[in-house]
């Protein structure tokens, strides 16, 4: 089995994410009505992300097929990304996202997810350096701008994390959060998160990794290694992570190395166990960079990534409940 990125795996990859982006049913509104002037279809209410069944698959699809473009600008699907693209990332779109943002009852709207998408995707759409990526990016700006002063805002009275495996885990938005500001050149919102992982995290030690739950799609206990990866400085992450998961190098806890078990891929919850396959072997691989040569949990890390991998991959595409946002996660791991 291939476990690294190629043009045709992103070719599959771009196909998929094209066929969902402006597929506006089925679709999960996470939506609070403030009143009837609010029972507004997915495109009304969203007029750029209505697609992909939730407003946060749809963000990060565009994510996905920005970075394949990237990638491989001369991919088959390169046109039709740069067409959908061009079609959505207007001023008029991002007038109504803005204008669903500003709601009063919308003010947590997608967090913390959400919000890490939105700012991943802006992030890419900075690395790529072409005119028209740069176009897209202006347009973008305002939005991007929103979410950033939502951080701002949230951060300093989060006085705890949120340790699931869920949409909620505050570790995965602040990991793309910060590859944002490092990226954007946000020193303000780069030494919020600093901080704020730091008060949340560097205490940590002995994890048990009591995972995965049912519909858990994140490792807290990995995706938290992976935020203080790119917090800390080398060595005072070796030192917390030799603390935070002190066993690792003898295989505990096991349930790290051991693929979680798929039985209902049409089932929304339980499909979300094939992202958790995947976003494992993302923070394994990533985490195993991270360790010297000849540390024995480097070897161990590259191998459980190869196994959830290998449990994974082949459901990237099959049933909607995945296929509208796994390959998103399949692109993180096969890149790690």
């Amino acid at each position: 089995m291939t476990t690294r990125l190629t043009p045709a795996i992103a070719a599959k990859f771009a196909t998929l994410a094209l066929a969902h982006l402006t597929r506006e049913y089925p679709n999960k509104l996470t939506h609070s009505l403030a009143g009837p002037q609010d029972v507004r279809s997915p495109r009304e209410l969203h007029p750029i992300f209505y697609g992909s069944y939730d407003w946060h698959s749809c963000v990060h699809g565009y994510w996905l097929v920005l970075r394949l473009l990237d990638r491989y600008p001369e991919m088959p699907q390169a046109r039709a990304i740069r067409d959908v693209v061009d079609a959505h990332f207007t001023e008029d779109g991002v007038a109504g996202e803005l204008a669903y943002l500003s709601l009063p009852h919308n003010r947590g709207f997608e967090r913390p997810y959400g919000w890490g998408w939105l700012l991943a995707l802006a992030d890419q759409l900075n690395m790529m350096r072409s005119p028209e990526a740069d176009r897209w990016a202006a347009t973008l700006a305002p939005l991007a701008g929103v979410i950033v002063e939502r951080f701002m805002e949230f951060l300093p009275k989060a006085t705890y994390p949120l340790r699931v495996g869920t949409h909620f885990n505050t570790a995965f938005a602040l990991a793309l959060a910060l590859d944002f500001a490092r990226g954007t050149g946000h020193t303000a919102l780069g030494g919020l998160i600093e901080d704020t992982a730091r008060r949340w995290h560097e205490r940590d030690a002995d994890c048990q990794a009591w995972e995965p739950s049912g519909d858990e799609f994140l490792s807290p206990a990995l995706m938290e290694a992976e935020l203080m990866r790119r917090v800390l400085p080398l060595d005072e992450f070796t030192q917390w992570f030799d603390r935070f998961l002190p066993r690792l190098a003898q295989g505990e806890p096991a349930t790290l190395f051991v693929p979680a078990t798929v039985t209902d891929r049409a089932d929304g919850k339980i499909a979300h166990l094939d992202g958790l396959n995947l976003s494992r072997a993302w923070c394994q691989r990533s985490l195993a960079r991270a360790l010297p040569d000849g540390d024995p949990r480097k070897a161990l890390l590259d191998g459980a990534a190869e196994t959830h991998l290998g449990a994974a991959l082949a459901h990237v595409a099959g049933d909607y409940m995945g296929e509208h946002w796994l390959a998103t996660f399949a692109l993180l791991a096969l890149e790690a």
